[in-house]
């Protein structure tokens, strides 16, 4: 059933291929995934694009509290909590990934 033309197109688009455009544009990569993992892991930005919002949070908020307590050497407990939790994410990524974009197709089903 058409629904209506982007820009640029001839003819009409059905709305199962307005909504895989949609899923296109908005599904996550296990790649961008790992990349931020490994590169910012230990802050939990990892989880914020993958949408595993709270727990990113909470990651996040270790971090800032360990760099402060490092000055009273308790910190260093909180990175190794947070280097544990950095190695088990690792393995966790490609589920995350997947968990998002099975939602998001969810909300793209009419």
């Amino acid at each position: 059933m058409p629904t209506r033309l982007p820009p640029g197109s001839t003819g009409p688009v059905s709305a199962d291929a307005l909504a895989m455009m949609r899923y296109d544009a908005a599904k996550k990569s296990a790649l961008v995934g790992y990349l931020l993992w490994f590169f910012l892991g230990f802050a939990g930005i990892h989880r914020f694009y993958l949408g595993a919002t709270g727990s990113g949070i909470l990651m996040l908020l270790v971090f800032l509290a360990s760099t402060l307590l490092t000055v009273v050497a308790v910190g260093f407990l909180g990175y190794l909590v947070l280097g544990l939790w950095w190695l088990v994410d690792g393995l966790l990524i490609p589920r995350l990934a997947e968990r998002y974009n099975t939602r998001l197709i969810q909300t793209l089903q009419v």
